[in-house]
């Protein structure tokens, strides 16, 4: 440790709900650092209040963590710990979640910060309200050939009779049926029916899409297309990501919601529809402003 002051790091933006400490008592967030809350400091209702720890500057600042982010253990664990704060939040009060990384220089910075986005951040909360985030994405099914695999499966290219074979070997080798496919016409075939396949399965990607559209419209408030997930880390038993998709849904139709998706995937055999939620509403949070004279406060600008 070099003695300097610590910064708050930031988890959500939550409504000010009576108890709210209470739900805190216990809670650990990153680096097992207490949970607690800040609030504007202004008298009046409740307001949004920040919930945040304090954490080592030595560790967290933006020079540290540029080593830090390429730790992949470090990361993961600092993202689940983050995340088990705001789902620990959404069991007490509505909350807005904010970014991994989201850090101040002090208190009286993030209460600053806090009070000047106070109507919008109080705005926002009542959007959520009685609503959870819903993931939806589309799978190409796996189990496609691929290149490698017809490779494998072409036939294999004669091999010519040794030079002491007998005469009636050599004579199988050069008589036979003239119908048989030479290994490049197999090839060749073979590619042309992956490609089929694959236009065939991306097409009913389409009509996935399409159909989830046009059922998720009545059920939801609001929606977030997100990239495509890709990488090797990505693909196996779920096959190929080519939608992914959030959905804010109110609470009384969520149950509507899941059985509109389930029945989109019907008729569809190489297209797989998942669900999941109901999560906290990252897809749908408002992450503070920078600030533009200081570039130590700089909330998510490192997720």
């Amino acid at each position: 440790m070099n003695g300097e002051p610590d910064l708050t790091y930031v988890y959500a933006v939550a409504a000010g709900t009576p108890g709210l400490d209470e739900s805190l008592t216990g809670l650990r967030g990153v680096g097992d650092a207490p949970v607690t809350f800040l609030d504007p400091g202004r008298p009046g209702s409740p307001a949004p209040v920040f919930v945040v720890s304090r954490v080592p500057a030595d560790e967290w600042r933006e020079e540290a963590l540029r080593s830090r982010f390429e730790d992949l253990g470090w990361l993961e664990g600092t993202a689940r710990a983050h995340h088990g704060v705001i789902q620990a939040l959404t069991e007490h009060t509505i909350v807005l979640p904010l970014r991994l990384a989201t850090l101040y220089q002090n208190d009286d910075r993030a209460r600053e910060a806090l009070r000047e986005q106070q109507d919008a951040f109080a705005a926002r909360l009542a959007l959520l309200a009685r609503h959870a985030e819903y993931g939806v994405k589309v799978y190409i099914a796996a189990g496609a050939a691929t290149a490698d695999d017809i490779h494998a499966e072409a036939p294999a290219q004669p091999t010519a009779p040794a030079a002491d074979a007998p005469h009636d070997q050599a004579r199988a080798h050069s008589t036979a049926p003239a119908d048989d496919p030479s290994p490049g016409k197999a090839y060749l075939r073979a590619r042309r029916a992956q490609h089929h396949a694959r236009e065939d399965r991306y097409l009913q990607a389409r009509q996935a899409a399409d159909r989830i559209a046009a059922v998720a419209a009545p059920l939801a408030t609001h929606a977030v297309r997100h990239p495509a997930q890709t990488g090797p880390l990505t693909r196996g038993e779920n096959g190929e990501n080519v939608l992914n998709d959030a959905y804010l849904v109110p609470d009384e139709k969520a149950e509507a919601f899941r059985a509109a998706l389930d029945k989109a995937g019907q008729g569809l055999p190489g297209i797989r529809i998942e669900v999941t939620g109901p999560w906290a509403p990252y897809s749908f949070a408002m992450p503070p402003a920078v600030p533009a004279d200081d570039p130590d406060d700089r909330p998510g600008a490192r997720s």
